[in-house]
């Protein structure tokens, strides 16, 4: 049966490749319209391709329905400032809520691959490429497209659908956003647990290690893929491309005079509202740093919290207006505000004219929005793991770049300390901050994306 099916996919290929008189590389990303840092990768990646490779065709397969291909381009270029050099062809799939989380109450991450495999055979039989790319972390996809659609494959892994440290929390009986209280408080549901997540584990193991090439966004995914896909001569660290030079073009010196000036510093997060990113803590850490404020004259008027992010989907949507909720019961909605899905200048906007740039999500994979908040000047204040604290906010010049911190009372200790210092002391530290980002640049990704798939590119008859 599977030879069956592998001719028969292979037959519609060569009857496209007939057609089109060009080969074609496919991109798996369900949520192409999103505007979190996984996009700017897939669109930076495609633009990278697009100038390179002038006779390839590229193709993105997106869940996203309701919107037409000018509409997500544009998008595109609204929030992340990008413009392809060329048209890309869209695949619109049907059934993307099969990788939603909410279908799946219990076993989130064996549904979602599951569902993913579905996904991606609706993908592979609407239009089958010469070159798969999963950019998004379904790595279930890969063996799907490797052979059944005789493809070459490549992925880029932004987190690893599984790793040791949750392993660890589940061991350690540890309550985090995928650690339900009721698990943690029965060792046998915790055992259950582990034994589960050690078996999917294995799957996702071999799942993955199908892919030619294999990109991971930092070194502490890179380490979690290695132990994982156990394929070290396939893999390499590619950065994220990050907007930077939009951020740098704005002059540091004269910005730290305006805020001399201000009465009201401004806190500012730039990250997706998904469960992970931690929002609340932000809040809670604020809220802190209010009661701290409160004491002085006019404190509670001199900062102010401003959320900024994508909503994916209604779950997204939801979790906003639990936000906001929560700023309700904590006494702080004067002081907190909400800006969803906005425009790349306003995003800019805020954030040069921000004080302190903060994120919140333990064990970040890379952390794009920790790069724009070094890059626009903002002091910034990161979880204390992940790429955060191994890639981005590390001394620079001999002196540090930023600040980190795990826990409600450490942000709000770092909060005040920040905004204690002289504008000076601020200003070295945005400086050193601004001069690290530079490995970042959409530059310093083009180079290493194209190299890293220089191998897969050449095996395409063109």
């Amino acid at each position: 049966m599977v030879v069956g099916i592998r001719a028969w996919l292979q037959s519609n290929k060569k009857s496209r490749q007939a057609q089109d008189g060009r080969p074609a590389v496919a991109f798996f990303h369900p949520y192409c319209n999103a505007g979190g840092g996984g996009e700017r990768v897939l669109w930076c990646a495609i633009r990278a391709l697009q100038n390179r490779y002038q006779d390839v065709d590229f193709v993105i397969y997106t869940g996203d329905q309701g919107v037409t291909d000018e509409q997500i381009v544009d998008g595109a270029r609204r929030r992340f400032n990008i413009r392809l050099p060329r048209p890309v062809r869209f695949v619109f799939l049907k059934h993307r809520l099969l990788v939603e989380a909410s279908l799946y109450p219990h076993f989130t991450l064996l549904g979602q691959s599951i569902g993913s495999l579905f996904l991606g055979w609706e993908a592979l039989t609407t239009f089958t490429p010469d070159l798969y790319i999963d950019s998004m972390g379904y790595a279930f996809t890969l063996p799907v497209f490797r052979y059944l659609g005789g493809c070459r494959v490549g992925s880029y892994v932004h987190y690893p659908t599984i790793s040791t440290d949750m392993l660890n929390l589940v061991r350690e009986r540890n309550p985090r956003f995928n650690n339900a209280d009721y698990i943690t408080n029965n060792p046998l549901l915790s055992a259950v647990k582990v034994i589960y997540y050690c078996a999917f584990a294995l799957l996702y193991g071999l799942a993955g290690s199908c892919s030619d090439v294999v990109m991971v966004n930092s070194t502490w995914t890179l380490g979690h893929i290695l132990a994982l896909w156990r394929a070290p001569n396939r893999t390499s660290v590619v950065y994220p491309p990050c907007d930077v030079q939009a951020f740098l073009d704005v002059p540091l010196d004269e910005e730290e005079e305006q805020k001399g000036e201000r009465k009201c510093h401004s806190l500012v997060s730039v990250a997706q509202f998904r469960p992970e990113k931690d929002h609340q803590l932000q809040i809670r850490a604020f809220r802190k740093l209010l009661d701290k404020k409160g004491a002085e004259p006019g404190g509670r008027e001199s900062v102010k919290l401003m959320l900024i992010g994508g909503c994916r989907n209604q779950e997204d949507e939801d979790r906003v207006l639990m936000l906001r909720g929560l700023c309700q019961e904590l006494g702080v909605a004067d002081r907190v505000e909400f800006k969803l899905n906005i425009p790349f200048e306003d995003l800019k906007k805020e954030l040069v004219e921000a004080t302190i740039g903060l994120h919140t999500m333990w064990n970040e994979h890379f952390g794009i929005g920790v790069v724009e908040c070094m890059a626009a000047g903002t002091v910034i204040l990161a979880h204390k793991s992940g790429g955060p604290k191994l890639d981005i906010v590390v001394p620079h010049d001999g002196g540090a770049t930023g600040f980190l911190a795990d826990d409600e009372d450490s942000y709000a200790e770092a909060m005040e300390r920040i905004l204690n210092l002289t504008a000076s002391a601020r200003l070295d530290i945005r400086r050193r901050a601004r001069q690290s980002v530079t490995r970042f640049s959409d530059h310093e990704f083009e180079a290493s994306f194209l190299a890293a798939v220089e191998p897969l590119m050449g095996t395409l008859e063109r």
